[in-house]
């Protein structure tokens, strides 16, 4: 069957870039060898993060570098073979964080999160999704003088760009959180216009069944080959469930796998400094000396918990790891030693704690636009720890680029051409 596109990728930024196209009318395939928002998309802090104006940096002083080479803090671990692995990649990433270089990657960065609350909207709306939604903000706590003070600087920053924050003291957050244990704490800032999903997984869902409301097609398969055809359009190889393989044809093809983008890009001629950071989270048993109402980040040990249908989700911070490395409990274990202190939180939902990767960039933006070596080939990767954010917006910007519209932000910044040699 002949597609208009083919959108390789079912997370938060694949199944928006199918459902705008299929909006505007295009006949679209989505390719995944899970259903949607079944990978990275499901394993996540479930917010949507107008306040994320400020791309994370790679660490540059001295005193950071310090801390956390030996590889034991809870916020950022990593592993050898991951350092020689993509070490290219992450030399981009600490060239890209000198001062003079992150200012205008901010700038550029916060064009795209300005708009990621509204076009959530669009889509929740169309979807009827507004039950997994919470539009009352998050909590960012911290415990030292100085780590708050350049917090609340960075807050000053972030409202110039949109954002609306206040400032709490742990009696002003007691009364938001009662079960909360906030005698490690100093203060913390509310990030007001940002939203909580109780169920990230379920909101993706919702967003694919809009999607196939409106007749837009979705297989099952593990794409194998991508290959361009004499008259300029694609034929995209998929091995589904049975092991058949089926190839499918399209005018359009975008890839939006996430940290699996770069198998898909190398063969066909681009390398991208793409890197994978993993996380972990597990649930556990809400009762009402652990309810909260809203998710709540410590700062310095970075992990975070919040409120899902689940249970209470806690999060670890990134642990920089290969994509196929086996699975290393011991930053989720010494983070719930540290959660559990600030909230009683006692017997897990699941058996085993959940992982899964972030696709990061060498300069912290994603790449969204045309591949410069083909036509009709699109990228929409690379969102770091903001795909689930960065979905709608980016799904827009896609259409309205294949469609060949009037582009509703500069794309510039994002283009795949900043890779070019």
């Amino acid at each position: 069957m002949q597609y208009d596109v083919i959108v390789i990728g079912s997370g938060m930024v694949g199944t928006s870039i199918a459902w705008h196209l299929q909006k505007n009318n295009a006949k679209v395939l989505v390719l995944d060898k899970k259903d949607p928002g079944e990978e990275t998309s499901y394993g996540n802090a479930g917010l949507i993060q107008r306040e994320a104006v400020f791309p994370k940096a790679f660490p540059r002083q001295l005193g950071e570098i310090l801390r956390v080479l030996p590889n034991t803090s809870t916020d950022i671990r990593y592993r050898w073979s991951a350092l020689f692995n993509y070490q290219s990649a992450l030399y981009q990433y600490w060239v890209n964080s000198s001062l003079n270089k992150l200012t205008k990657i901010e700038d550029e960065w916060a064009t795209l999160i300005a708009h990621c609350t509204s076009e959530h909207d669009v889509m929740i709306k169309a979807s009827g999704a507004d039950d997994l939604v919470r539009k009352g903000g998050w909590f960012e706590l911290y415990r030292r003088p100085d780590k708050y003070e350049e917090a609340k600087y960075n807050a000053e920053r972030a409202a110039k760009k949109g954002v609306q924050y206040r400032l709490l003291t742990p009696e002003e957050l007691k009364e938001y959180e009662p079960n909360v244990n906030f005698e490690p704490f100093i203060g913390g800032i509310h990030w007001q216009n940002s939203w909580q999903v109780k169920n990230p997984s379920y909101l993706v869902k919702a967003y694919a069944k809009s999607y196939q409301q409106m007749q837009g097609e979705f297989q099952q398969g593990d794409v194998t080959n991508i290959a361009q055809t004499e008259d300029g359009g694609w034929q995209v190889t998929a091995r589904v469930a049975d092991g058949q393989s089926i190839t499918f044809d399209s005018q359009h093809v975008v890839i939006a796998a996430g940290p699996w983008s770069n198998g898909l890009t190398k063969p066909l001629g681009y390398d991208f400094p793409l890197f994978p950071m993993r996380g972990y989270h597990q649930h556990f048993v809400e009762t009402e000396k652990n309810h909260l109402n809203h998710s709540i980040f410590d700062a310095e040990k970075g992990y975070l918990m919040g409120p899902m249908e689940q249970g209470i989700r806690v999060t670890t911070g990134a642990e920089m790891t290969t994509m196929n490395a086996p699975k290393n409990f011991g930053q989720i274990e010494d983070v719930l030693k540290v959660a559990r202190e600030v909230l009683p939180i006692e017997d897990a939902v699941e058996d085993e704690a959940w992982c899964g990767s972030r696709p990061c960039m060498g300069d912290m933006k994603p790449v969204i636009g045309p591949g410069y070596k083909h036509n009709n080939l699109w990228f929409a990767f690379g969102h770091a720890h903001q795909g689930f954010t960065l979905g709608p917006a980016t799904g827009r910007l896609v259409e309205e680029m294949i469609n060949d519209k009037p582009l509703y932000i500069d794309a510039t910044p994002f283009s795949a051409e900043r890779f070019k040699r």
